[in-house]
């Protein structure tokens, strides 16, 4: 199966090499995206343009492609199964839960000189960056890529409601499957609240697994699309 892989605020493609080696020996195809505006020198860049580079991965994906989204991308996931309601296998979101239709996508930092550069790792510090060695924070720091205003602070658009039929996996990093439970119960995820089937998987790491459990990441990706 296909796997599109979409990483958060400030990851490109390139995020992901490590799961997508790890991926291909367990019998599914990774498909990193480098979406518009992360390193093409377009700062003006909207989400709409990010979305529409989602759909062309997966129209142009080898059958019906599972979805990944990490942190602020689980919003461009969903949206895929929003579109593509039919074409997704299911869509699975790291560290992060769907937004529901007009919220904004990602305006969580300062805006400088049209984009979003990476905050540095004050924000992050506790379970999302405890697994991140001094290495793992420069490379990850060094690559960033400034998020684009209109990309962060661009509408999610929702419309269809057959996403709810389309199976979805959280994973959950920084955070238990028990507290996801609790904040999707609890009306705090309204998106997935309304989603027919919705499996929580923990796995043990901080915000960024694909960087520190690269390994058991792809395995539980590859669980998700021998299921699906």
């Amino acid at each position: 199966m296909d796997i599109l892989l979409i990483g958060g605020l400030w990851l490109d493609g390139s995020a992901w090499d490590d799961v997508s080696s790890a991926l291909e020996p367990l019998g599914h195809r990774p498909v990193p995206l480098t979406l518009p505006g992360q390193g093409d020198g377009s700062a003006s860049a909207t989400l709409e343009d990010q979305m529409a580079a989602v759909l062309d991965a997966v129209d142009a994906a080898s059958g019906r492609p599972l979805v990944v989204g990490h942190s602020a991308a689980c919003a461009l996931a969903w949206m895929a199964a929003d579109r593509r309601p039919e074409q997704v296998a299911g869509v699975v979101l790291i560290g992060g839960f769907p937004h529901g239709d007009g919220h904004t996508y990602a305006d969580f930092f300062a805006i400088e000189d049209g984009v979003m550069p990476f905050p540095g790792w004050g924000p992050f510090e506790g379970p999302d960056a405890a697994d991140l060695d001094d290495g793992a924070r420069e490379r990850i720091a060094s690559a960033a890529i400034p998020v684009p205003e209109g990309v962060a602070r661009g509408a999610v658009r929702l419309a269809d409601e057959r996403r709810y039929d389309v199976p979805v996996t959280v994973v959950c990093p920084e955070f238990t499957p028990a507290q996801a439970r609790e904040w999707i119960d609890g009306g705090d995820v309204p998106e997935l609240a309304r989603a027919k089937n919705v499996d929580l998987v923990d796995i043990d790491s901080g915000h960024w697994p694909m960087a520190t459990k690269p390994a058991e990441l792809a395995r539980l990706l590859a669980a998700v699309a021998d299921k699906a």
